[in-house]
Order: C-alpha cells, then structure tokens, then sequence
C-alpha cells in the first residue's frame, strides 16, 4: 500500500493543470448620441405608479431581487451601489392596490476604460407575479431620461446572452449593441436571431 500510495502521488503531480474555460464577457449595450434629445418617456399601467427608493424599501427590495433570480444580492450589495446612485435616480414600479415592489432599475455613477465618464443602467429585476406589463421598460425608461438631465453621455448597461426578454425591452428602448470584442458580432447576430430583430452592425457604431 505504501508504495501504491506514493505512485499515486508521484503521477498526479506529474500532471498539467487543466485549465478551466473563461466565461464569456457580459454583453455592453450602450444608449445612441442621436436618441440623447428624445429619451424615452415612462409609462405604466394604471394600478402601477413610479418613485424612487426609500430606505425603508431596502427589505422588500432584497425581496424583489432574489425573487428575479438575483439571489446574491444582499445589504451588503446594495449599501455598495446606493454609493454610486444618482440623487433621485433609484426608481421603483410598484403596485397601487397592494404597495407591492414590482420592478427596479437605477442610474449609477459607474464609469470605466471602456465607458469614460459612464452612468450605467443596473439592476433591472421585476416580480414574475406582475410580468407582462412593461414595468421593466418604464423603469429603464425612467433611467435613462435621469441620466439625460443630468448631462451624460455614455450611458450603458451590461446584461447576458439568455437574458432575451430584457434584451428585447433594451433594444425596443432604443439601446444598441456594443461590439467591443471579437466575439461580440457573432453573439448578437445569435441575438437577433432568436428574437426576430433586424441584425444591422453597420448602425450601432
């Protein structure tokens, strides 16, 4: 056994590591020069209205995001970007008949290499019980128009290839894609693909 043992060893660190595959980068899509004096108006249904977070939302706000599959973000998370959010740039959807939170999105502050002086649109999440009612474009709407007014313009968001609903709302509000590597194109022509949407690189420049 011992010599069996020290055979084992002596193989198994002879070995290479194996190298594990990188994840694809996140998909960036950015907000046109040209739509900067048109920002998209919000508009919700009638037993919804729009406002911005308050700190006693931040329970039901955790609740909101793990119920949209963020199930990582926590107090933590959230103390984090009320750091980079714009004054009244936080927006809530919620429902009037029940004060339930039913969709989120916010202007922060973020900018990069890639998005000089940028302010992202994140986290946008949305209850599955009031889905189908364009919550998610009214609160991307609502931040973008703050964004806006307040002079930016790289304005940006950066989501996932399976993510094609949002996706949709994103490229119905005017955003368009940003093909910042090599693999990008390719990506979004399998985008537009899926979602029947007109693929026209030669216009997101």
């Amino acid at each position: 056994m011992p010599a069996a043992t020290g055979i084992y060893v002596e193989i198994f660190m002879d070995q290479q590591p194996v190298q594990q595959p990188q994840p694809p980068q996140q998909l960036h899509m950015l907000w046109p020069e040209r739509l900067m004096p048109a920002p998209p108006e919000p508009s919700l249904p009638p037993d919804y209205e729009l406002r911005v977070f308050r700190p006693e939302d931040a329970g039901a706000y955790l609740t909101l995001m793990h119920g949209a599959g963020f199930t990582q973000f926590d107090a933590e998370a959230l103390k984090k970007w009320l750091d980079r959010v714009l004054p009244d740039g936080f927006y809530l959807a919620t429902h009037r008949p029940t004060g339930e939170l039913a969709a989120t999105a916010l202007a922060a502050h973020n900018p990069s290499p890639l998005h000089p002086f940028g302010g992202e649109l994140g986290w946008v999440a949305g209850s599955p019980a009031h889905a189908g009612r364009g919550l998610g474009r009214a609160v991307c709407a609502a931040v973008v128009r703050r964004f806006v007014s307040a002079g930016y313009r790289r304005i940006y968001l950066k989501t996932d290839d399976l993510r094609l609903p949002a996706l949709k709302v994103y490229l119905g509000l005017g955003f368009v894609p940003f093909l910042f590597a090599d693999d990008m194109p390719g990506r979004w022509q399998a985008i537009c693909e899926k979602l029947d949407w007109p693929f026209t690189p030669e216009q997101w420049a």
